[in-house]
């Protein structure tokens, strides 16, 4: 992992309000509306929160028909790990001290 990714993967979960999502999924999947209300906020700012974690790769989302025929979007948690040491954070610096002296994009 460079260091760009570890850095975007721990601001990923870093924020409180994500951690509480994440928390919240360990449950199992959930649809948006019903996520919104258990972790008490609006749908717009759990949509900017769910964007973060799923680039991150943190929870899977899922576009489903409901029996009226509307689309329901449903989020999961997607299966991680995370273990940060001083080595890898030492391997991803190493990486972009690389990558800078040869001229390259971290």
């Amino acid at each position: 992992m460079n260091m760009e990714q570890l850095s975007a993967t721990l601001a990923a979960i870093a924020s409180p309000q994500r951690m509480l999502i994440l928390a919240e999924l360990q449950g199992g999947r959930v649809h948006v509306s019903e996520l919104a209300r258990r972790v008490g906020m609006s749908r717009a700012l759990l949509y900017m929160h769910l964007a973060k974690l799923e680039a991150s790769g943190f929870i899977t989302t899922s576009l489903e028909l409901s029996p009226e025929g509307t689309a329901l979007k449903h989020v999961a948690l997607a299966p991680f790990s995370l273990n940060v040491t001083i080595d890898t954070i030492a391997e991803a610096v190493a990486h972009a001290t690389v990558a800078n002296q040869q001229g390259e994009t971290p």
